[in-house]
């Protein structure tokens, strides 16, 4: 009995999607421009900003607001020719851009690139006024999404997000129940100077790296029982939290340069920012990292004291917290600060607690 052979000259959705591709790309790398092209996304980091991140629309959002959307619209195309100002996520864009710029250096043919989208309920009219304000600052962004007041929380999926950035509490929570990585921005009240030669990203650990079950124990058990719990399971990997997915990608991006000895020079440096203190907490911490086969460049355990003093030092692009209290005194400090709307979201079952003794 002869073997059969796949038919080879079959079509398949993957081989469509692939010409389909390299079709446009190659239409695109025939066109006359300095701009380097996006890459795709299956190999991407994609973020995906609103405007209001992206952009200070704090006035324009107040005409929406107090005189409704067609004077809002009016507005936008009445000043379209006028660039926005920066808004709070535009200094980590930036960053995000210059470690692009690094990556094509050591490796001009790779599509593992940060790829930023912006994604706004904003109208197409409200879009000419936001291609305007990236052209103006030379931003890299190529894909958009404009879903004209309807909810973009859908599309992110799509757009294979691996970190969504909104003002808008309401669908960052949306976007975290559906496992995308995501957080609520905040501007700072005071200007930090930040790098321009490397990306500077800072974690809180537990409810945005990790679960929230240490959160949850210390709450409704109190701190004993939390020193306790950590101790008989030092040795168990925490469960992830929301923001796992996204430090993975910047250790993927990380790695890149390490292979070509730049390790000392890398464009990308994270941080851990936590308030745990005890030592069997710690070493949970830093073993679950090990597991993960992950690196933070610095860990900083600070027993309950302000996080705001030591961010005001390390200067990060982007400070990701669940704790509103934290955030505020982050950003009284001059942080660009995002928070993490962490809830009961679990990835996986919390570890059965140990049993009380008598």
């Amino acid at each position: 009995m002869s073997e059969i052979k796949p038919n080879d000259s079959a079509p398949t959705e993957d081989s469509g999607e692939e010409k389909d591709w390299a079709e446009a790309k190659a239409f695109f790398d025939n066109l006359k421009t300095n701009k380097p092209r996006p890459p795709k996304p299956q190999y991407a980091v994609t973020i995906a900003v609103s405007s209001r991140t992206l952009f200070n629309m704090v006035a324009e959002r107040k005409i929406y607001e107090e005189e409704g959307l067609e004077k809002y619209v009016a507005y936008q195309v009445e000043h379209e020719g006028e660039p926005l100002m920066p808004g709070a996520a535009f200094p980590f864009v930036k960053a995000l851009m210059q470690v692009n710029s690094r990556l094509r250096d050591l490796y001009p043919d790779s599509e593992e690139l940060f790829d930023i989208v912006l994604m706004t309920n904003n109208h197409a009219q409200v879009g000419v006024r936001l291609i305007n304000s990236i052209n103006h600052y030379d931003l890299t962004i190529e894909r958009f999404c404009m879903t004209g007041g309807k909810s973009p929380i859908g599309y992110l999926k799509a757009y294979m997000t691996n970190l969504y950035l909104s003002k808008d509490s309401e669908k960052v929570t949306e976007a975290i129940e559906e496992g995308i990585a995501a957080a609520t921005m905040f501007s700072s009240m005071r200007e930090n100077e930040l790098s321009d030669t490397q990306l500077r990203v800072a974690f809180d650990g537990d409810a945005v790296l990790f679960s929230d079950e240490s959160d949850n124990i210390t709450q409704e058990q109190g701190l004993d029982t939390f020193l306790a719990h950590e101790k008989e399971y030092e040795n168990k990997p925490l469960p992830q939290g929301p923001l796992k997915c996204f430090l993975v990608a910047l250790g993927k991006l990380q790695r890149k340069f390490y292979a070509k000895n730049e390790r000392m020079t890398c464009p990308i440096r994270t941080f851990l920012v936590t308030a745990r203190g005890e030592a069997s907490s710690k070493n949970r911490v830093l073993k679950t990292l090990r597991s993960w086969g992950l690196e933070i460049d610095e860990a900083f355990f600070l027993e309950g004291a302000p996080k705001g003093p030591l961010l005001q030092k390390i200067k990060p692009h982007i400070f990701f917290d669940d704790q509103m209290f934290h955030i505020e005194g982050a950003k009284e400090l001059g942080t660009i600060s995002a928070h993490v709307p962490y809830g009961k979201y679990h990835k996986e079952k919390p570890i059965e607690q140990p049993a009380k003794k008598e």
